[in-house]
């Protein structure tokens, strides 16, 4: 075989350059004479015959390609007529001297005759490599069975049927089950069922027997297959409808939560400051009373005192007169011895009111004592209560200043959290622009789309992992490349590295 390939392609080499060349001798001369120019005339027939090799070459890349166009056979045909018909006439006309006129135009034929060899060679081979490859009916057959044939050719053309053995048996099959019905229903055919009718029903389209009688089983399971694929769509549906449901009710059970936190927050807000201002009245009220009770005390405390002070000035009195009086006995005793008696008397009288007027005092220094320590512990309880009021201003004061430092620390994490969301679009932009400007450069670079893509890999590494490759997920890869493989965004990710270790900076 590889000799016969190597003498059929140097036999058609040969053949092409002789024919091209006795073309090129016989219509270079012609062309003088049919009023071209002797600069152009030897260009005439490189036209002709270069536009048959051009055609029939092109014609032959698209068939090996599977993309045939015909205009490009028919026109390479065109070309190669035009070509024998110019070398047949180059001697005058053809039907004077026919014998003349075809030694001029049989080389061009035979380079077509091999050029069309090769274009088969190349269709067969193609089609076998693409399993396509069709027999053809035997010529006998068409002889023999001119009715059948036809048929059977039908069917292998329509349904793609490639091998005559394959179709030959299939019509075997079809004659021995018909044969094999008629014995089973004692000749009638009109007894068997429409299932056991499938095969003859069915084989004018290409089915066998066997998938003919396989039919209702498939179409079954087929049928139970959308029956399940729809019950599975229900469920689904349901399921998400249930969802949905369930979602719809934990969001409104969520916003009664919060609508709830909210009422608590405000009603803890006005019972605080219900209990402050009422601790304030009481705080008032109490100390109010306390005053009055001490002012009550106090002024009891200065009657006391000025009876006592009136009950100190009377026994005084009362002693300045019993020194007089002593005096006055002293004064007399030596004059009467009788009255001795009586002033001794009047002394001890007056001793025991003295001890009477002394126990008295003591008594209303005690109370007035007793009064003293009342007005200081209710000074004191006073004093106490105020100092709890302040205390709970104090308190509340905190509180205030605790809630204005937790709006304000609020509001900054507020417009902290707007900043970051700023600097964030910023940063979107600014990765957004640079994508253009990647874009535009890859546009106007021509990249391939490899290279683009692998390009657009090392801008996320450089956006996202901060330079680190192994930090990016292949997943955001596959995401923003729209490709199904893991390995080949590995790929993508190793070759942006390599490209980035080369300097590439977008």
């Amino acid at each position: 075989m590889i000799l016969l390939s190597l003498a059929a392609a140097f036999g058609g080499t040969t053949v092409g350059i002789i024919g091209f060349a006795m073309s090129y001798d016989t219509l270079s001369r012609v062309a003088l004479a049919w009023g071209f120019s002797e600069r152009l005339a030897p260009w005439f027939p490189v036209g002709v015959d270069a536009s048959i090799v051009a055609f029939l070459a092109l014609d032959l890349y698209l068939v090996w390609k599977y993309t045939p166009w015909p205009v490009l056979r028919l026109a390479g045909h065109g070309m190669t007529a035009a070509t024998i018909w110019f070398n047949a006439s180059s001697q005058g006309a053809p039907a004077a001297d026919p014998v003349r006129a075809a030694a001029h135009g049989v080389m061009p034929l035979l380079f077509v005759i091999g050029v069309e060899a090769a274009r088969r060679l190349i269709i067969q081979k193609a089609q076998l490599e693409a399993g396509t490859a069709a027999d053809r009916v035997p010529l006998h057959r068409w002889l023999l069975a001119p009715v059948a044939t036809p048929r059977l050719y039908r069917r292998m053309r329509l349904y793609n049927v490639v091998s005559y053995p394959e179709m030959v048996r299939r019509q075997q099959e079809l004659i021995a089950y018909e044969l094999w019905l008629k014995r089973k229903h004692g000749g009638d055919l009109g007894a068997a069922s429409e299932d056991e009718l499938l095969p003859m029903t069915m084989a004018p389209y290409g089915y066998t027997v066997a998938q003919a009688l396989a039919m209702p089983d498939e179409q079954e399971r087929e049928a139970e297959v959308r029956a399940e694929e729809a019950e599975r769509r229900r469920l689904e549906a349901e399921t998400r409808r249930q969802l949905a449901e369930k979602e719809a009710e934990a969001d409104r059970l969520r916003a009664q939560g919060r609508l709830e936190a909210v009422r608590a927050e405000v009603e803890g807000e006005m019972g605080q400051a219900r209990a402050h201002a009422k601790a304030q009245v009481t705080a008032a009220e109490r100390a109010a009373a306390a005053e009055e009770a001490a002012l009550e005390t106090a002024l009891v405390a200065e009657a006391r005192a000025r009876t006592a002070t009136a009950e100190r000035e009377e026994a005084e009195q009362r002693q300045a007169a019993a020194a007089a009086d002593v005096e006055a006995a002293r004064l007399e005793r030596a004059a009467a011895e009788e009255r001795k008696a009586a002033a001794e008397a009047d002394r001890i009288a007056a001793a025991e009111e003295r001890a009477i007027e002394t126990q008295t005092i003591a008594v209303a220094r005690r109370a007035a004592a007793e009064a003293d320590a009342a007005a200081a512990e209710t000074e004191k309880a006073v004093a106490e209560r105020r100092r709890a009021a302040a205390e709970a201003d104090r308190l509340a004061a905190e509180e205030k200043a605790r809630e204005a430092a937790a709006l304000a620390d609020i509001e900054r994490s507020r417009k902290a959290a707007a900043e970051m969301a700023q600097a964030a679009a910023e940063t979107r932009r600014a990765a957004a622009e640079i994508e253009r400007r990647a874009v535009e450069t890859e546009d106007i670079a021509k990249l391939r789309p490899r290279e683009r893509a692998v390009r657009k890999v090392a801008r996320m590494i450089l956006a996202t992992a901060g330079g680190a490759a192994e930090q990016l997920p292949l997943a955001d890869i596959q995401r923003e490349l729209e490709v199904s493989s893991p390995a080949t965004a590995s790929e993508y990710r190793q070759e942006a590295t390599e490209l980035l270790a080369q300097g590439y900076r977008p």
